[in-house]
């Protein structure tokens, strides 16, 4: 089960911009800043921000003359192919993310008991983790995996660690149950979940959470470990470009 006080900043942002679509759409012919600040009662600062980040993902369109109206992804997420935009749309998120992060990208669900890579995004000079041993089964030591089970309660955590043993992975392994959950409970929501070396030797790792009603999700980042130095800036990153993802999931 997901715990509901496990939200991030993120959320936030995506609430106020599910509100100003829906402003959008109930103005068919188009809507103004300054109308849509009125009206949703957001700061035009603030308005402003959100207004460029939903034109650059396509889910408003600017208009001549200043008008806001539903843009391309927003139609394609709301029409009987939403799966096959979802799917587009992640990926094209995940993509740049790698280019901005310089680093593979990767969007994972917890899925009927079962952490899932759903896609990734990688490239000759952001290699992705080679997956040495099956993700389902290294829940307790990627990022990925601890960021998925910090959203779930502690049944649940303790019934997919009895389906899957804590092994060790590296000397750096947490394998103790107790203190695994510990280091799970007493994880900032709002701070990426980090991997040095638990799960591969060499490889670092960074994931924030994704998560929308009874989705639980994350983003997450591998790199090599002498590029670790870049790891806090590009987990930064990550954190603050989780809306898009999370706006289209909740569309």
């Amino acid at each position: 089960m997901a715990l509901e006080h496990r939200q991030i900043a993120p959320i936030h942002a995506v609430q106020h911009a599910m509100r100003v679509l829906e402003t959008v759409d109930r103005h068919g012919c188009g809507v103004t800043a300054d109308q849509l600040s009125r009206e949703t009662e957001l700061p035009v600062g603030y308005l402003g921000q959100l207004l460029a980040m939903l034109e650059r993902e396509g889910y408003l369109r600017n208009m001549q003359g200043g008008a806001y109206i539903v843009g391309e992804s927003a139609v394609r997420l709301g029409s009987s192919s939403r799966q096959e935009a979802l799917t587009a749309k992640i990926k094209v998120i995940l993509t740049q993310l790698r280019d901005e992060v310089g680093a593979a990208v990767y969007f994972s669900r917890y899925d009927d008991g079962e952490v899932q890579i759903v896609d990734y995004a990688d490239g000759p000079t952001a290699p992705k983790v080679n997956e040495w041993v099956d993700f389902r089964y290294a829940a307790h030591a990627s990022a990925v995996g601890k960021c998925l089970l910090t959203q779930l309660d502690v049944d649940g955590r303790r019934e997919h660690v009895s389906r899957h043993k804590i092994a060790r992975l590296t000397s750096k392994t947490i394998t103790n149950e107790k203190v695994l959950f510990n280091k799970l409970d007493s994880q900032p929501a709002t701070v990426p979940t980090l991997d040095l070396q638990e799960y591969a030797v060499g490889t670092v790792c960074a994931a924030v959470p994704v998560t929308i009603g009874s989705t639980v999700g994350c983003l997450a980042l591998s790199m090599p470990l002498e590029r670790a130095h870049r790891l806090k800036p590009a987990a930064d990153t990550l954190n603050k470009r989780a809306a898009p993802v999370l706006l289209s999931l909740a569309m």
